[in-house]
């Protein structure tokens, strides 16, 4: 894959007291890293967000949230490493991860550390054949079990390995952690940058390669089940000689019979048979591999770096699907029946797209690089284009009500109208990763940041 240059930076904010990791039912390893907590306290409340863009669809939408007039300040909070994870929202306390392979819960209304788990030592850039953050910790979205009430990550630490982690919910408690690196895999050349996936009583963890893209990988996703994740793991790997990274920070999309849906970025085929590379894979629960899509220009995209990977697929309704990548070109597809090369039901020149997109009915809000665009599917189907943002306003927006929320890396959070794109309201805010998106409770904002996290209140 071939990603834009991103910002790196930590910064400190130990936690006080000590706690000692306990046993679960689901508990078949001991885990050897400590974590630090105070009292956990009441906090305010809303409905949680629980996983990238809050739903399986990766929606990134709430309604009934009022408009702003302006937005105002809340608290900012430096943790021990850069967040490029989304925070979550869980029983009303703000889940966040970092580059220093930690997870902390934080107050909603004040930002202060209610408990601070870190779960190991982050992998130095400098011990890595290529990358481009600095240090390598937990980099893609967390999920959230209520069933177990575990908050699931993968972090990246010294060896490097991929451990799975499961942290409890209320009191920071490490119950569990295990390698996740997928069979045959080489840890120094694999990233795990997109979302977590919980789905199907499993946890979906997708990978891609590291900026550059150095070594021996391959795209893989991997699954175990979340009451027994010591479980041998379930494994799918791009049917690719080298490459195929599954990367786009919005990770698996789910529909409601459970098959998982992915975007594929470039493969070491330029020529002959397609490699399934470039693409958009429907997965079974059991990560088989059920249906395919690529454009008709695959091969060419391949040598150009120009594939599918960059954006997470955008399910949508009456069973249709939405992709763009860094061509530039979208297209729209059957989701029951991708279609193989050139199966798409319409294609159209639009935009190079980064992240993950948001969706409301039948209206896409996509992360172009030159402004978040606006795309409404139209019957046919179509796809009309409609409004375009400024070039910096171009990061993975969410919508709350009539307002799409999206942030400017450079350091800054809009509030642009809906129908038209027109500004509401401008906050400035500390540097944001590449891939930043908002989370919205109620009337509070929250963006990870390239030291921490920063709330924000519609008002």
């Amino acid at each position: 894959m071939l990603l834009l240059a991103l910002l790196v930076a930590c910064g400190g904010n130990p936690a006080s007291g000590v706690a000692t990791p306990t046993a679960s039912s689901i508990s078949l390893s001991t885990p050897t890293t400590g974590v630090t907590a105070t009292v956990p306290t009441a906090t305010g409340g809303g409905t949680d967000w629980t996983t990238y863009h809050r739903d399986n669809t990766r929606s990134g939408y709430i309604a009934g949230v009022p408009d702003p007039t302006r937005l105002v300040s809340l608290w900012t909070t430096h943790l021990d490493g850069a967040v490029y994870a989304e925070p979550l929202v869980v029983h009303g306390r703000v889940i966040v991860a970092t580059e220093g392979d930690s997870l902390y819960a934080l107050d909603l209304n004040k930002g202060g550390v209610i408990w601070h788990t870190n779960v190991g030592t982050p992998v130095p850039l400098a011990t890595l054949p290529c990358g481009n953050i600095d240090p390598l910790g937990i980099t893609g979205t967390p999920v959230y079990d209520p069933a177990t009430n575990l908050i699931f990550a993968v972090a990246e630490v010294s060896g490097p390995r991929h451990l799975l982690v499961g942290v409890d919910a209320d009191s920071g408690a490490l119950k569990f952690s295990r390698s996740i690196d997928p069979p045959g895999a080489d840890p120094r050349v694999h990233q795990q940058r997109a979302a977590l996936a919980l789905a199907n009583g499993r946890i979906y963890v997708a990978y891609g390669g590291l900026y550059g893209d150095c070594g021996d990988y391959r795209g893989r996703v991997v699954a175990v089940p979340t009451t027994n994740p010591q479980a041998p793991i379930l494994t799918f790997t791009v049917p690719t000689p080298r490459e195929g990274g599954i990367w786009a920070p919005a990770g698996p999309a789910v529909d409601d019979a459970g098959d998982l849906y992915v975007s594929v970025g470039n493969g070491a085929v330029t020529s002959g048979a397609w490699d399934h590379s470039d693409s958009v894979l429907r997965l079974s629960p059991t990560l088989q591999l059920e249906d395919g899509f690529a454009p008709t220009q695959w091969a060419s995209d391949n040598a150009a770096d120009l594939d599918l990977s960059s954006l997470g697929p955008v399910l949508l309704p009456n069973g249709l699907l939405f992709i763009a990548g860094k061509s530039g070109i979208a297209y729209l597809l059957r989701a029951s029946a991708l279609g193989g090369v050139g199966g798409q039901l319409q294609e159209q020149q639009l935009c190079d797209a980064y992240g993950g997109a948001a969706r409301v009915d039948n209206v896409i809000y996509i992360p172009c690089s030159l402004g978040v665009l606006q795309v409404t599917i139209a019957s046919g189907p179509r796809l009309i284009r409609g409004w375009q943002a400024p070039a910096n306003i171009n990061g993975s927006p969410i919508v709350g009500g009539n307002t799409v929320y999206v942030v400017d890396r450079t350091g800054a959070l809009y509030a642009l109208n809906r129908q038209t794109g027109a500004v509401r309201a401008r906050l400035a805010i500390e540097p944001t990763s590449r891939f930043a998106t908002p989370t919205l409770v109620e009337r509070t904002l929250l963006i990870g940041t390239m030291s921490g996290v920063v709330a924000a209140e519609i008002a």
